[in-house]
């Protein structure tokens, strides 16, 4: 009975301090508790008996800390709880354990890889930041709630205009091991060690603080003099496709559209999927949008196409009118959300099933790519349709253009972390790029985000309303812009191919009670 005890108390305590490491992502900002806690799982990963026991332990962290940072996944099935509610708790269990395993591999291979203990720690370390960057493209990607987005909104986070989020993640889970690595050392008496490894750790971190506090004083870019106007309609989800009310939110976003303005738009941006209508078959609706604008306007609508067999496909699009109703340009989403808007090999089951957000069942069409659409007088633009912001690569491919837009609908991710982990990542985007980042959400956070990823304007979650201002100015492009995460792609695909090698065959180090440097 003791022994059972003794051994379920480093599991709890694994659980306990990834929840707590989940404190450092939006809305917390808790990055101090995250930074220890991650420590704290180190420290438990290093002192493991054996890789099975590491692996659970880091597992379990992992699992923990994923439960906590993307609670937000039930909502969309709260949103008609009589039908889906019942699969809310699966839906999160199976995504934090799975998500679990990108700790609990890392903690096994370091496991095995050596034995000494502060070697243990910093092999994790390596083995963890490549496998948050697999899980950035691994079944289409899932970067969210890395190790480095605690740093956002902080000085700290301009170190992503030279290394991207992989960089701010190298730097939490380094800061984390060196405090897991001076704990191990002050327990073993060798105190004057580990006062310099902390005294190293506070120097990096205060250098990156630094810098980024130098950057964000810089004087801000001239503005180009382009005046928007974001419409929020603030449409809740469960009622958004409702027959009878359809109508009534469409003539809402036109009210606020034509609302008179201290200084005239020069574009109107509504959010994703805005527009209740195909575009292909839009009756009077887009001629109504620019009667109420005057101006161009820019708007989330399901587009239908169909094929030389008849057979219709579905996009997930962004269109542009001009003031005359006339489209002038269409945007498709390429990255769609799996089991979201389409379920992954289901032309290849046969099955008729799809997606929450889908007109049809068997979901939308992924479009060719990232494109860049020329908006005239308010330049160049590459759009985003709500999860795009997520990913980096997103904004790879077409030229350098002058800002990045996102059009999203978050009100399927309820009012609590899940949009403001969303719009956190989107600032993320500025950083690297060194562009501005204007943000159209149904729900909110509509937003007009600087070049250095600042929120000079917004409308919060749950309002109703217009936002005018102007768009800010692009910056020089930023050293990410130039190699992206290249460097760290071909330096982790080394490290973790090293790690497998040496985990597989089980090479043992130094005995940790002889030496544990």
């Amino acid at each position: 009975m003791i022994r059972a005890r003794a051994a379920a108390l480093p599991l709890s305590a694994a659980a306990a301090l990834g929840a707590l490491a989940a404190l450092g992502q939006a809305p917390f900002g808790l990055w101090p508790v995250s930074l220890v806690a991650n420590a704290g799982v180190m420290a438990l990963v290093a002192t493991a008996p054996g890789p099975r026991a590491a692996w659970w332990r880091g597992w379990l962290a992992g699992a923990a800390q994923f439960a906590v940072a993307l609670v937000w996944i039930i909502e969309p099935f709260l949103v008609e709880p009589q039908r889906h509610g019942w699969m809310a708790p699966f839906a999160l269990v199976l995504m934090a354990g799975g998500l679990g395993l990108f700790w609990g591999v890392p903690a096994w291979l370091a496991t095995r890889a050596t034995r000494a203990r502060v070697a243990r720690i910093w092999t994790f370390v390596v083995a963890l930041l490549g496998f948050e960057a697999l899980r950035g493209h691994l079944f289409t990607g899932f970067p969210w709630a890395l190790s480095g987005h605690v740093w956002i909104g902080t000085p700290v986070d301009q170190l992503a205009a030279l290394g991207g989020a992989l960089m701010l993640s190298a730097l939490s889970l380094c800061l984390a091991a060196a405090l897991a690595t001076a704990g191990l050392r002050w327990r073993q008496g060798r105190r004057l060690r580990a006062g310099a490894g902390l005294t190293m750790a506070a120097l990096a971190l205060a250098a990156g603080w630094g810098w980024g506090a130098h950057r964000l004083a810089e004087p801000a870019p001239t503005s180009p003099g382009v005046h928007l106007r974001l419409v929020q309609g603030n449409v809740p989800q469960h009622l958004k496709w409702q027959a009878d009310l359809v109508e009534g939110f469409f003539m809402r976003h036109l009210e606020l559209t034509a609302r008179p303005a201290d200084i005239p738009p020069d574009l109107v941006i509504w959010p994703e999927s805005a527009v209740p209508i195909l575009l292909d078959s839009p009756g009077p609706a887009l001629r109504l949008m620019a009667e109420a604008a005057g101006v161009p306007v820019v708007f989330g609508i399901d587009r239908r196409e169909r094929d030389a067999q008849g057979v219709a496909r579905y996009f997930n699009a962004l269109a542009v009118i001009d003031s005359q109703g006339a489209v002038t340009a269409v945007y498709d989403k390429h990255h769609l959300v799996p089991f979201g808007e389409y379920v992954p090999l289901i032309g290849a089951l046969g099955q008729g099933w799809g997606g929450l957000a889908a007109r049809v069942l068997s979901g939308y069409t992924p479009g060719p790519g990232p494109v860049a659409l020329d908006l005239g007088a308010a330049g160049r633009v590459v759009p985003l349709i709500c999860y795009e912001a997520v990913f980096a690569r997103s904004l790879d491919g077409p030229p350098r253009p002058d800002w990045v837009l996102q059009i999203t609908n978050d009100a399927w991710f309820g009012t609590w972390s899940g949009p403001y982990q969303h719009l956190a990542q989107a600032r993320l985007r500025a950083i690297e790029t060194g562009l501005p980042l204007v943000r159209a959400a149904n729900t909110g956070v509509s937003t007009v985000i600087d070049a250095r990823g600042r929120s000079l304007a917004a409308l919060g979650l749950g309002e109703m309303g217009v936002l005018d201002v102007g768009l800010p100015g692009a910056r020089a492009a930023t050293p990410y812009t130039l190699w992206g995460d290249t460097p760290w792609h071909i330096a982790l695909t080394l490290a973790l191919l090293s790690l497998g090698w040496a985990g597989l065959r089980g090479r043992k180090r130094i005995d940790p009670g002889r030496r544990t440097r």
